[in-house]
């Protein structure tokens, strides 16, 4: 099992925000303060700190972790195709590569190098993988597509494409391949400013000890921040009372709830503290009790007064008045009809039946009682006077009196008669009901001393009252609608006998301070009560002391989660089991390698905070750490050797990607370096991407002195985009020969110039051929007659290779004529001499094998001298 991997079985039991870190750690290695931000509220949720962002942790996958290496499985790289949405690189290029030693792809800067570098990081074995692979600027957002391209690989000899797609896990067998690039040496070397050698995976563990570090800090400090203060209640605390019981046992007990029971008195609770307040603070509690009780009295025989008031203008007798009259008028209209179906009987005189000749016939009858003592009224005989006119009645006379008897008393008049007197009655009841409430100046004073509002209810129901009565009249004559009738007002009734019952309250208490136990059970119990009323003064205060423990106390719980000395332990763990010394080994044999002789890697006992035993420390006797003393170039070179003894020791035999390795390092160096993968290409496929051409010529001298094959691309920017491969290297990484084959390439498009009879253009090529035919010149002198004993930026004079080397006159002659004769079209001619004459195409062609003819004779003198001259 990998370190990778055993960290990752580890993490399974740590804390959700905890593993968290770890997936972003594995990611991008270093966190930034958003990532922080994320961590902390995370590990403040899981302690009960909701998060208003609801962020939710996101753990790393069993299949994200990259696998080992497997040692018996190689894996090489034939090439890269089919590229899609990658930065600005043209869309479906293919850039070879060579499955076995040495590829060196040089492209200059801005080529398109980072382009195929991030692909190569995304898809394959990286230790930093923080940079993205973006879409081409140029095109709209909603254009580009997901980054894709296709691997050639040989796995184990067999062919095989494999498929990688940015947004999808990359093949598996991409992961036998290891890239090295200037993230990745950050990522070696920038380990707390000391260059602490963490192997790959353990700085996962000491990344999370970093993050609780910081986290834990900011919790610290957060805490601090929210201290909380009982200065509001300091004093409170200090009585004896459940509210100081209350506060004295915040945190641990008190909760909020009990706060706010304690802090919300009811209308009863402080109306006792009103009454314990005055009843404890007077002087003659007996002679103020009796005043109180007299006052009670006073205020109850008002509160019954008002009640036998209103009962006398209630609703009801309003309602039942109402209904007498309307009785009254109903039963009246019936009467009236009947005698006017009475008057209008023929032969009667005008007003038969009236009000007047009612009275008159009244007025018979009582004289009847004496005229005609001996017959029954109206039942006289036909030859009797009649008792109005004194005639005799006669037949009609006498059927007349009866008929108006029957008339006078018919029961519709009966009833109308009987319903005015109810109603009569009712309303004199309401007209003569005695309204006054008798509220004199001194009962007023009274009222108002307890409750202003109590006094002028009770002056309102008065005048109301009244009011009321005469409306309630005015509606039964008719003069106002019954709905006009004002309403009772609001009964003061409640008040009053709250109030009685309030006064008799204190009498009784006050009588009660006679007793000197019952008095020290009021003192006791005004003290509870004053304390309740001055807590919910600083109930606020309280309850934000509270919120601010109960905050405390998760941050202090979250801190407790951020505590290093677990991941320490794994680390050491780590450390004396997968990173033995085997590892220090190998990283200084590396490093001695690079030449980085001053450096050598220790063991150290412990791993505090989570971090690695291996340390870098200077072989220097004034001693000093490599921080304050290593350059950047140095920086670099012991980035490459943690790189390079990592491969060593996975026993993997994939192959190795490095994008400008020599980025930093100065000139000797470059040599050391190039040397090194050199070397290491004779055991495994090394790929180099470099914009360094001085360091692509170093790569194929010392390939060529470790026997390793070397392959040379070149990519380059074309209209189609960037990254487009070239079989043709640049002119200047050429070769003699090659530079003469390229050079007949060039002849060609001069005679198609001159063919097409563009002069400007003929002119334009021609000059250029023989500007890199100068070249050329200078090339084959360093190359082919001094058999490249002295090179220029070489690291040294080659004198064996002086063993073949002969110069000549004739040598002199043939490199002076070839070089005056280019060199004309690398200079400003003379207005006086004018344009030099154009050579034609044959004349140039001519030229050019006047070169190689010279450099395929150097060649053969050379093999020839060597053969005769001496070795030694």
């Amino acid at each position: 099992m990998t370190i990778l991997k055993e960290i990752h079985a580890w993490s399974k039991d740590l804390a959700d925000w905890q593993q968290d870190a770890i997936a972003r750690l594995y990611t991008n290695r270093t966190l930034t303060a958003s990532d922080l931000d994320d961590l902390y509220a995370l590990a403040k949720a899981e302690a009960g700190i909701p998060d208003s962002k609801g962020r939710a942790p996101e753990k790393l996958q069993d299949a994200v972790v990259t696998p080992p290496s497997d040692p018996a499985r190689l894996v090489q790289l034939a090439g890269i195709k089919d590229l899609a949405n990658v930065n600005a690189l043209a869309e479906g290029v293919r850039l070879p590569i060579s499955p076995s030693g040495l590829t060196v792809i040089y492209g200059e800067n801005g080529a398109g190098k980072s382009g195929y570098s991030r692909v190569f990081k995304q898809a394959c074995r990286a230790r930093d993988r923080r940079e993205p692979i973006l879409p081409n600027a140029k095109l709209e957002p909603k254009a580009a597509g997901t980054a894709q391209a296709v691997f050639e690989t040989f796995i184990n000899g067999n062919q095989v494409d494999l498929a990688w797609n940015y947004a999808t896990e990359p093949p598996e067998p991409l992961s036998d391949i290891s890239i090295f690039d200037t993230h990745c040496a950050r990522a070696y070397i920038d380990n707390h400013g000391d260059f602490a050698y963490v192997p790959y995976g353990l700085d996962i563990l000491e990344g999370l000890a970093g993050v609780c570090g910081k986290l834990k800090a900011k919790a610290t400090e957060e805490k601090a921040a929210n201290a909380p203060s009982d200065a509001a209640y300091s004093v409170l605390a200090r009585e004896q009372t459940a509210v100081a019981k209350a506060l004295n046992n915040i945190p641990a007990k008190t909760r909020p709830n009990d706060i706010e029971t304690l802090a919300t008195l009811s209308d009863a609770e402080q109306e006792r503290l009103v009454i314990l307040v005055k009843t404890l603070a007077e002087a003659d509690p007996k002679q103020k009790a009796m005043i109180l009780r007299q006052k009670a009295s006073r205020f109850n025989g008002l509160k019954d007064r008002i009640a036998a008031a209103i009962a006398l203008v209630s609703d009801g007798k309003l309602d039942e008045l109402r209904t007498l009259i309307d009785k009254s008028n109903t039963a009246k209209k019936a009467a009236e009809l009947a005698a006017t179906e009475f008057k209008q009987t023929p032969g009667q005189l005008p007003g038969t039946g009236g009000e007047e000749w009612k009275v008159l016939f009244e007025a018979a009858r009582d004289f009847a009682k004496i005229s005609h003592a001996e017959h029954e009224f109206p039942g006289l005989p036909e030859a009797s006077a009649c008792p109005l006119c004194q005639n005799p009645l006669g037949a009609d006379g006498s059927q007349r009196l009866v008929r108006f008897e029957a008339f006078v008393k018919q029961a519709a008049e009966k009833e109308a008669k009987a319903a005015r007197d109810v109603a009569t009655t009712a309303y004199k009841a309401i007209q003569l009901a005695g309204l006054e409430l008798l509220i004199d100046d001194a009962l007023s004073q009274d009222l108002k001393d307890i409750d202003p509002g109590l006094d002028a209810a009770c002056s309102t129901m008065q005048t109301e009252l009244k009011s009321r009565q005469k409306a309630v009249l005015q509606a039964a004559g008719d003069k106002l609608t019954w709905e006009e009738v004002s309403k009772i007002p609001d009964n003061p009734h409640p008040a009053l006998a709250a109030c009685i019952e309030n006064l008799l309250a204190q009498a009784k208490a006050l009588e009660a301070t006679a007793d000197e136990k019952a008095k020290a059970s009021m003192i006791a119990e005004h003290l509870e009560l004053d304390a309740r009323r001055r807590l919910s003064a600083v109930k606020v205060a309280v309850l934000e002391a509270l919120d601010k423990h109960d905050y405390c106390r998760k941050l202090q719980k979250c801190m407790e989660g951020m505590d290093t000395r677990g991941i320490s332990r794994k680390s050491t763990e780590l450390s004396r089991t997968m990173a033995s010394q085997e590892l220090a080994d190998a990283l200084n044999n590396e490093l001695k390698r690079l030449k980085v002789h001053e450096l050598r890697v220790v063991m150290k006992p412990e791993s505090p905070g989570g971090r690695t035993q291996f340390k870098l420390a200077l072989q220097l006797p004034g001693g000093g750490t490599p921080a304050a003393i290593l350059s950047e170039g140095e920086q670099r070179a012991i980035a490459i050797a943690s790189f390079l003894a990592e491969i060593k020791l996975s026993n993997g035999r994939g192959g190795i990607v490095f994008d400008d390795p020599v980025s930093s390092l100065d000139h000797r160096r470059r040599w050391e370096v190039a040397e090194r993968l050199a070397e290491e290409s004779l055991a495994r496929q090394v790929i180099v991407f470099t914009h360094d051409i001085y360091f692509l010529c170093i790569l194929e001298q010392k390939a060529q002195d470790a026997g390793a094959s070397l392959a040379k691309n070149y990519i380059r920017r074309t209209h189609a985009g960037f990254g487009v491969h070239s079989e043709d290297l640049p002119f200047d990484v050429l070769g003699t020969k090659d530079r003469v084959g390229r050079l007949r390439r060039m002849l060609d498009d001069v005679r198609n110039a001159q063919k097409d009879g563009d002069d400007d253009k003929h002119r334009k090529l021609t000059a250029a051929a023989y500007g890199d035919l100068r070249l050329a010149w200078e090339r084959c002198i360093e190359e082919v007659l001094f058999n490249e004993a002295v090179q220029r930026f070489g690291e040294g004079v080659m004198t064996q290779r002086l063993r073949q080397v002969v110069v000549t006159d004739d040598d002199y002659c043939e490199i002076y004529t070839g070089m005056t004769k280019s060199s004309k079209f690398e200079h400003d001619a003379a207005i006086r001499v004018g344009r030099l004459p154009v050579p034609d195409p044959d004349e140039l062609s001519s030229d050019i094998e006047k070169l190689d003819a010279w450099r395929k004779a150097i060649i053969q003198r050379r093999n020839q001298v060597a053969a005769t001259r001496p070795s030694s």
